[in-house]
């Protein structure tokens, strides 16, 4: 993708996002500070890019006894990416102070510009 690129699609995916969580209340006067739904829709190119990438998985002990492990990136996403949703479903997207709308459109944004600011040559899904 480049320098150049990956700065446009982060920015993109980021002023995505800012208008994914203020959409759904636009009078809202909570203040959203942070780059994370930028951070998730490099996290959605990332599942559309490479799904079967390995990752090290580490989890603390009380939510599971194996702490450590080495999981396809398609799960680790896919969870990630329900756990948000799941948050904001039962939260009402109010997240405790998360923008979750943020997170989600994000994560959204980053699969559907992918094939847009990719390089050509570079498919989606690889086999690594």
């Amino acid at each position: 993708m480049g320098h150049g690129r990956f700065i446009l699609f982060y920015l993109t995916c980021g002023v995505i996002a800012v208008f994914a969580q203020a959409l759904p209340d636009p009078s809202s006067a909570v203040p959203m500070v942070g780059a994370s739904g930028a951070i998730s829709g490099v996290l959605g190119a990332y599942l559309l890019l490479y799904p079967k990438a390995r990752v090290l998985l580490a989890l603390p002990p009380p939510l599971i006894f194996l702490t450590i492990g080495w999981v396809r990136a398609v799960w680790v996403l896919a969870a990630w990416f329900i756990g948000q949703v799941a948050m904001g479903w039962f939260s009402g997207m109010s997240g405790g102070g998360v923008a979750l709308g943020a997170h989600i459109g994000g994560f959204v944004a980053g699969m559907l510009l992918i094939p847009l600011f990719k390089a050509r040559h570079v498919p989606l899904w690889r086999n690594h």
